[in-house]
Formats: structure tokens, sequence, C-alpha cells
């Protein structure tokens, strides 16, 4: 398989070249089994584990490949295996934070072009989590398009895509039914050769229906809403990496009950520009908008032209992101001082060694 069909291009070609007179190969990681990659190459899959080296260096998740990346490895064809010692640089990556208390970042896909978020058009359909997906979109470097699934299940879909448009401000938007195949060519636009499409959205959506619809076979298995409260089943265990055979790559990713933010500053700015161009219409540069004359939030608040539940939802991602970043940053610090702890225990050990 030639590399440009799996998304090779100038920019990586350019970042490989500091290793190509090593002797080393290129290859993208296309499923991950618990530190054991399968990874594709021109020659074909191999599996593939981290060197020592790479994994010694690595200070958490984010370090490690992850499906979409590309990685420098030497290739053992005749074992069909591989070693990575490298992972080149992302072009984009979709992060969250890992589940529970832990604060580390766990990355979904890497290398994509666009981002198909993903909702079914039933119980499932909730303003507020294309919201928080919307803002991790943005700040992944890959485009978002809204993919409203399920058309044949809604009896309102107009009213829908109304709430859907009102929140993401000049997002693509398409409404589709892969059950009735129907809306899919005008996603076909965003899988030329080359290009890297990632998945994502809650169970149950048709995450893993829409890909087969591409496949034209039941590659991966399916399962709908539950009927008894429309939340779905967990279809997809694993993050998957799959070549069309017309050209273009999918992303298949397991549902997700939550995401939880990391790293959205950006995000933020762009999934609530009109949050903050009312901002700086303020009277006062540092308004808190609570209480203050010429507060143009309170002003659209009150004449209804800004929705109060969006606009409690940006506070409240504001003051999760806050909180994320101070933790962080003094996790990130007692980390410093391990390593540094680390290095000195080792040079007095070699020290008296001499």
């Amino acid at each position: 398989m030639k590399l440009q069909k799996l998304g090779w291009n100038q920019f990586f070609d350019s970042e490989f070249r500091l290793y190509e007179d090593e002797g080393y190969s290129v290859g993208r990681i296309a499923l991950e089994h618990k530190r054991m990659y399968r990874v594709i190459t021109e020659e074909g899959e191999i599996l593939a584990e981290v060197s020592g080296r790479l994994r010694f260096h690595a200070e958490g998740r984010g370090d490690y490949p992850a499906v979409g990346d590309w990685v420098v490895m030497q290739v053992r064809a005749d074992e069909g295996r591989g070693t990575i010692h490298h992972i080149l640089p992302r072009m984009s990556k979709f992060s969250r934070k890992v589940a529970g208390a832990e604060i580390e970042e766990q990355i979904v896909a890497a290398n994509i072009d666009t981002i198909f978020l993903v909702m079914a058009l039933n119980a499932d359909f909730n303003s507020r989590r294309l919201e928080r997906y919307l803002l991790t979109a943005w700040e992944s470097g890959a485009n978002p398009v809204i993919v409203l699934s399920k058309a044949d299940l809604c009896d309102d879909i107009d009213e829908k895509v109304k709430e859907a448009e009102s929140i993401a401000l000049g997002v693509p938007i398409h409404v589709i039914s892969a059950e009735q195949n129907t809306g899919l060519e005008k996603l076909s636009i965003y899988m030329g050769e080359g290009q890297t499409v990632a998945l994502l959205g809650s169970s149950g959506v048709g995450k893993s229906t829409l890909v087969n619809a591409f496949l034209g076979t039941e590659k991966l298995k399916t399962s709908g809403i539950r009927q008894g409260d429309d939340k779905g089943r967990h279809t997809t265990t694993h993050r998957e990496l799959i070549v069309l055979e017309q050209g273009g790559i999918l992303i298949d990713t397991p549902g997700m009950r939550e995401l939880q933010l990391w790293e959205a500053d950006t995000g933020l700015s762009a999934g609530f520009s009109d949050v903050d161009q009312l901002g700086d219409q303020c009277k006062f540069r540092d308004c808190q908008h609570n209480g203050e004359p010429g507060c143009a939030i309170e002003r659209a608040l009150n004449e209804g032209t800004l929705d109060f539940a969006r606009y409690e939802s940006y506070l409240k991602l504001q003051k999760e992101l806050a909180y994320l970043d101070r933790k962080e940053n003094k996790q990130k610090s007692m980390a410093e001082k391990e390593r540094w702890k680390k290095i000195t225990v080792d040079h007095r050990k070699r020290k008296k060694g001499r």
C-alpha cells in the first residue's frame, strides 16, 4: 500500500528525513493492544512494540503512540514484527482527560483532517454535550463536522438542526440515516484519498453502522439504541484505523458516556465566539457580567438574544478548564521534582562507582 493512501504528506516526509539515513521504516498505527500496536506499512501490517528508550522517556500516555500516529520503526519482516523508536510530530490530535480523578491526557485519535461528531436524532440528542465535543474538536486542529444520524427515528428534524446550528456557528451539519442509506453521499466529500476522518460520539449513535456503510460490508459489529431508555449500547471497544478502498481513512472510536476536557482554551473561544463577542462589547474591559453597568452579556440575557442555558454551559466549561489547568500545573511540578531527584541519585551512584 502506498504511504500517500495512508495519509502521508509533505509534512511527515520532511520530519522523517531526520531518520531516513539510519535505515528506519515508517508506518501508521491502526490498532493498540495493551502496549502492542498493529501498524500499517507499505509492505503490509505488522505487530510492533515501543523501544525501551521511548518507554523510558515517556512521561505520560500522550508520549506513547496513539491510533493515527506515524511512527519510525525497525521492521523484522521475516517475523512480521517491529520496534517503534520515535513518533513523528502530530499535525492534529483529539484528546480528552482520562476517566476518574487522574489528571492525564488520553489521545483518542491523531493526525486527523476531519472529525465527524455523530449524534443521534432521538433522546440521545443533547446540545450541551455537543458543545463539549465541539470545544475539543476545535482544540484538536482538525475540522469538525456534525453528523445527525438516525433521521428515520426523528419527527422534528428541522427543530433539532436549528438547535445544533445555534451552537455550532459555521460548522457543517449533515442529516443522515445509514439504515435507509440517505445523506451518506454528502459525507463522501470529506474522504478523499489520504484524508483521515475520526468518528466520535456516544454509544449506539451509529458510528460503526456508518463505517460499514462506507466499507460496503459488515466489518464492524453494530447494535442500536436500547428501546427502554434510548441509551446506547457499547459496540466498538477499541479505536481502529480503517483504510477505504475508494480512498480515505476512517478512525472508529468507542462510544463516550462522558467527555472530560483536556486543554480546550482555544476551543472555548472558537465554540463560544458569540459569547466572547458580547463580552468585548461590555462598557468595562474587566466586566464580570454580574450587575456592572453597560454589561452587554446581561443585556443579551435579558433580551433573550443569548440563551441562558448556553451561557451557564460556557461558565461551567470555563470553570472546568481552570480547575484542570491548576491540577495539571501542580502535577507537572511534582513530576519535575521527581525527575531531578532521580537524575541526582543516578549521578551519585555513578560517582561512587568511579
